[in-house]
């Protein structure tokens, strides 16, 4: 992130409004309708203010037109009530992200699906900011669409390896242009924002939103749903077999010292696979979709940078006004393969002694810290233990809710919850010491939280089941798998296994080996 300096973020912004027109037949008529909006604006080169922020929004009774935008920056997330798709028009100030709620009713109205289609405002530190104290001097209640986007990484204190240096530290920005997909119709809406402090004009804005929507309106194709067969050239990890069993038994050793304040933590693998073709992470992310009820899917992608893509089923928390909750999830099973089998593992896993102390740690400890940290008055658990069902796996779930004290403890509760003992482990500092000393990979943005702030509500879910894609370079996958006492290294390593199959699935183990055989010359078969 970058830039904002010599800039009082306590200062208000000019203005701040949003702009609804009625509703029209179809998106080509809302794009039609926010460009003739946009010129009206720039027949006023002199705002009245110095700064400001303006979103135009029109809707459509068609809910489908832009699925994606191929060579773009892009994002895409889905979860059990909506979707989301973002784009952003390739260059080197553009950046994109898109990250949905859970939960419908409490986010966009009565909206069950939702999409953003976004692009940065060029250079302006509204989109690349050096605080995240800045990004919020844009929202407002009375907006409350306008939101800021983005990730954090898991441990600012790591050092940043080059496969996350265009991510930073962490990275929000606020969308330009937004796509958003609604139950049997939806909204296209643009954002303008402009500050003279910063040498980006209400004139730079307008221009730079305009050569947006030019692009944005040519350039626009259905996207895939249908994954290209992609076979795998190699596959290695970080660790290996034999360094995992090793990491995990000195974990053990620690956690049964005597002396030792450990109870949990959270070790971590990260998976390079290289394949045959390009990975498109939008066409990855689609996929999982299929089955992605109860999950966040997102995609973040800065510019000419990999794209991290997820499918997380685990909250951190979910902020309205002064209502907050928060998900302990842990403990993991596969899911049977017919119901009797499945209901079978269900209750192995809700009988299990070790996969019950390693929820409870996971879940006294949110509690303990949302209580400890004075962001709350009380804490309410219900269920205090239940079972949430995925496509592929099955975890140990309780709900967390709140009162807050006051309505601005973003930071208050990003720096409380977060590392979540799910993926760090407890004691949060000693867990987070073995990481570091331990795994010989940079995490990121892997386990980080990752969301969306808005002027009276914001979100943001824990960034597991994950995965980094570059072109050329295939595919970063990562998991983690918590050692508590009784853990063994093999079944954790086949918990790995398990968690990143999601991804893995969608490729071929091997490349056909085709051989002409002797005497069929221009004949090629397949040993």
């Amino acid at each position: 992130m970058n830039g904002c300096q010599g800039v009082d973020p306590k200062m208000p912004l000019g203005t701040i409004e949003t702009r609804t027109f009625p509703a029209v037949l179809t998106p080509a008529l809302a794009m039609e309708r926010l460009n003739s909006a946009i010129s009206e604006l720039k027949s006023d080169p002199t705002p009245s203010f110095d700064s400001g922020i303006i979103r135009l929004q029109d809707a459509s009774s068609n809910g489908s037109p832009i699925c994606n935008i191929p060579n773009f920056p892009r994002c895409r997330s889905n979860n059990k009530l909506k979707q989301s798709t973002g784009f952003a028009p390739s260059s080197s100030t553009t950046h994109s992200l898109a990250v949905s709620s859970r939960d419908g009713a409490k986010t966009c109205s009565d909206a069950v699906k939702i999409s953003w289609l976004t692009r940065s405002m060029g250079v302006l530190p509204l989109i690349t900011m050096a605080v995240l104290l800045k990004t919020m001097w844009f929202l407002s209640k009375e907006c409350p669409l306008i939101r800021a986007y983005g990730a954090i990484r898991f441990d600012g204190r790591a050092t940043v390896s080059s496969e996350w240096e265009a991510f930073g530290s962490f990275y929000f920005i606020v969308p330009q242009v937004e796509f958003v997909e609604l139950e049997g119709s939806s909204m296209l809406a643009t954002t303008v924002a402009w500050d003279n402090a910063l040498s980006w004009t209400y004139a730079q804005a307008i221009s730079t939103l305009q050569a947006t929507m030019r692009q944005v309106s040519s350039i626009v194709v259905e996207l895939r749903k249908d994954v290209p067969i992609t076979f795998i050239i190699s596959n290695s990890h970080v660790p290996g077999k034999k360094s995992w069993d090793h990491a995990v038994n000195r974990a053990l050793q620690m956690i049964n010292r005597s002396n030792s304040a450990l109870v949990k933590v959270v070790l971590a693998r990260s998976s390079r696979v290289r394949t045959t073709t390009d990975i498109d992470p939008l066409t990855w992310l689609a996929h999982l979709q299929v089955g992605g009820e109860n999950t966040y899917q997102f995609c973040l992608q800065p510019p000419d940078a990999p794209a991290f893509i997820g499918n997380s089923p685990e909250q951190l928390f979910h902020r309205n006004c002064l209502s907050i909750c928060s998900e302990a999830l842990a403990g993991t099973r596969a899911r049977g393969r017919s119901k009797a089998i499945d209901l079978q593992i269900t209750l192995e896993l809700l009988s299990s002694p070790k996969e019950h102390h390693e929820f409870t740690v996971v879940r006294e400890s949110i509690r303990r810290k949302l209580e400890a940290s004075a962001v709350c008055n009380g804490v309410f658990i219900e269920p205090e233990k239940a079972i949430r069902k995925l496509p592929r796996v099955q975890h140990l779930y309780s709900r967390l809710t709140g009162k807050l004290k006051r309505e601005d403890d973003e930071f208050d509760i990003l720096s409380s919850l977060h590392p979540s003992p799910a993926v760090c482990g407890f004691p949060t500092e000693e867990a987070r010491l073995l990481i570091a000393e331990t795994e010989m990979f940079d995490r990121g943005m892997y386990a980080g939280p990752i969301g969306w702030f808005g002027g009276g509500e914001s979100e943001f879910a824990v960034g597991i089941r994950s995965a980094l894609v570059e072109k050329g370079l295939g595919a970063l996958i990562y998991a983690g798998t918590g050692i508590v006492e009784g853990s063994n290294s093999f079944q954790e390593w086949e918990e790995l296994e398990l968690k990143t199959s999601q991804f893995t699935k969608l490729m071929k183990v091997e490349v056909p080996l085709l051989i002409p055989r002797k005497g069929e010359s221009g004949t090629i078969h397949s040993n």
